[in-house]
């Protein structure tokens, strides 16, 4: 008996302290801080918040029906699956993007959904992650060997950072913070806002949007926001801030800037409202039937770029973190299968850090990742 209580005192010390040292360790400034004071009451405002928090437009469970949290949990922490991360190193392409001729409309990824795009002389960040994790608990989720040739360094000024949540593996602490002398202007979703002025950015810098917005950055180039499945939060708290996509319209192009999103109808509104597009990035990796409504599968990624009617598809969020359990190249290989058999888009996928010429419909790209084990 007297063993019984002994074990159950060193348990309770035990859980006792982990609880101290997740306290403490949670008022790292990377966690972010909620929305409060006006701020909270100007996204309570939002037609999209409800109950306490943001609402998709369509019910949007966090597992699927038939699976359970713990199950996924499981399967992520004890078993083990095939080919989840490269043996091989990840092709890249080092591109000099500070002497870029001001007048080419380019795009460069960085890996993941992290890219630069210059356009009509005006260079956008989106969702950067330089600091070579996933994460907020340290070397937890390391980049694949070879996706990290780009840093906070290599970036030019930056006319405007776009973020489309704020999930780690989208808005990166390290990596803005290295940034933040080059960020003229940052546009994210309503609530996001408050993690940068409590990094201590200039609220002057900062523009918060709703779904179906726009900002005129000049005479030639319109950002408007649009709607996304998918969730968001930093701890603890889910649904506190908003998730979005961008659209960047000037008189010659209109590009799609998905984030992450589930599949549902809001393709096929943004498609109509917008008369199709030039070119749409859509997240197709770190997928699972477990998590479908909050991320699309390649045949949804297909389906959708379809509804966006968009000229050419760019398949993102893969290639550079272990998010889920599919091998590592199945995002690029089976979209491009499913693709070659059913609906021949013309798909735009460059080894990291090539130049995409967004001027050039013709442009054509290698299978990269057939090279890689």
């Amino acid at each position: 008996m007297k063993s019984v209580k002994r074990a159950a005192i060193i348990l309770s010390g035990v859980i006792s302290l982990l609880a101290v040292i997740i306290f403490f360790y949670m008022r790292h400034p990377q966690f972010g801080k909620a929305p409060a004071g006006k701020r909270l009451e100007l996204l309570k405002k939002s037609a999209h918040y409800k109950d306490g928090k943001f609402q998709n437009a369509h019910f949007t469970p966090t597992v699927t029906e038939g699976y359970s949290m713990s199950g996924v949990i499981f399967d992520f922490i004890f078993r083990k699956f095939p080919r989840t991360r490269p043996a091989g190193s990840i092709p890249s392409v080092k591109t000099d993007l500070k002497n870029l001729p001001p007048s080419d409309n380019v795009l460069v990824w960085f890996g993941h959904s992290s890219y630069f795009i210059q356009l009509d002389g005006k260079r956008f960040l989106v969702d950067p992650v330089f600091s070579g994790n996933a994460s907020p608990i340290p070397n937890s989720n390391r980049s694949f060997k070879g996706t990290d040739v780009y840093s906070a360094e290599d970036m030019p000024e930056i006319d405007f950072l776009l973020i489309t949540h704020d999930h780690y593996d989208h808005l990166d602490y390290p990596t803005v913070m290295k940034l933040k002398p080059k960020i003229k202007q940052i546009v994210c979703g309503l609530g996001v806002g408050e993690h940068f002025e409590y990094w201590k950015f200039e609220s002057s810098k900062i523009i918060e949007k709703d779904w179906n917005e726009s900002v005129v950055l000049d005479d030639n180039i319109t950002l408007h926001t649009a709607p996304a499945r998918h969730f968001s939060g930093r701890s603890f708290t889910r649904n506190n801030t908003l998730w979005l996509s961008f659209i960047l319209q000037t008189p010659g192009l209109k590009l799609y800037l998905g984030g992450d999103s589930g599949y549902d109808t809001h393709f096929a509104e943004i498609g109509k409202r917008f008369g199709g597009f030039d070119l749409a990035l859509l997240d197709n990796g770190q997928y699972n039937l477990a998590w479908q409504a909050i991320h699309m599968l390649p045949r949804e990624g297909l389906q959708a770029a379809k509804d966006l009617h968009t000229k050419r598809l760019f398949p993102v969020h893969s290639s550079k973190f272990k998010l889920a359990n599919h091998p590592w190249d199945e995002p690029l290989r089976t979209i491009t299968e499913l693709n070659e058999k059913e609906h021949h888009i013309p798909l735009v996928t460059p080894r990291i850090g090539e130049i995409v010429r967004l001027n050039d419909s013709t442009q054509t790209f290698t299978k990269w990742w057939e090279h890689v084990k």
